[in-house]
C-alpha cells in the first residue's frame, strides 16, 4: 500500500499561498494597466483631431480678423468694390473656421472612459469579493 501524503503535501502553506496571490495580483494589474493604455491611445488620437480642427479654426478665424480689419480700413477709405470684395474674403475665412469649429466639436464628442478597462476592473473586483467570501466560509472556525 501506499503511504497518504501528508497535510503539508496536499495544500500549500501560508507563504506559498500570499506569494501566489501577490504574483497574480501583480499580474492582473500590469494587464489592466495595459488593457488602459490600448484604450487610451485610440481616445488620445481622437483628441488629437479635435485638438487640431480646433487649431484650424483658430487660425481661420484670426486670418478672418485680419482680413475684416483690412475690409474695414479699406471700406472707410475708398468705395464699395474694394471693401466688398475684402468682405467676402473674411466671410469665406469665417466659414472656413466655423467648419472646422464644428468637426473638432464632433471629434472631441465622440472620445469616451476607457469602457473595456472599466468593465474588467469592475468584474475582477467582483470575482475578487465573490473568492473572499467563498474562503471565509470554507475557513474552520477557530
Amino acid at each position: 500500500m501506499s503511504e497518504a501524503p501528508t497535510a503539508t503535501e496536499q495544500e500549500p502553506s501560508l507563504g506559498e499561498l500570499v506569494a501566489a496571490a501577490s504574483r497574480d495580483m501583480s499580474v492582473l494589474v500590469r494587464s489592466e494597466i495595459e488593457l488602459a493604455k490600448l484604450e487610451l491611445s485610440s481616445e488620445v488620437k481622437k483628441a488629437a483631431v479635435g485638438g487640431g480642427m480646433f487649431g484650424g479654426a483658430a487660425v481661420f478665424g484670426l486670418f478672418g480678423l485680419i482680413m475684416g480689419s483690412f475690409a474695414a480700413a479699406y471700406g472707410l477709405d475708398t468705395v464699395l468694390p474694394t471693401w466688398a470684395a475684402f468682405l467676402i474674403v473674411t466671410g469665406a475665412y469665417l466659414l472656413i473656421a466655423a467648419i472646422c469649429g464644428l468637426v473638432g466639436l464632433g471629434a472631441v464628442k465622440k472620445i469616451g472612459p476607457p469602457e473595456r478597462t472599466v468593465r474588467t476592473a469592475k468584474e475582477t473586483v467582483t470575482v475578487l469579493k465573490k473568492r473572499g467570501k467563498d474562503k471565509k466560509a470554507a475557513a474552520p472556525a477557530g
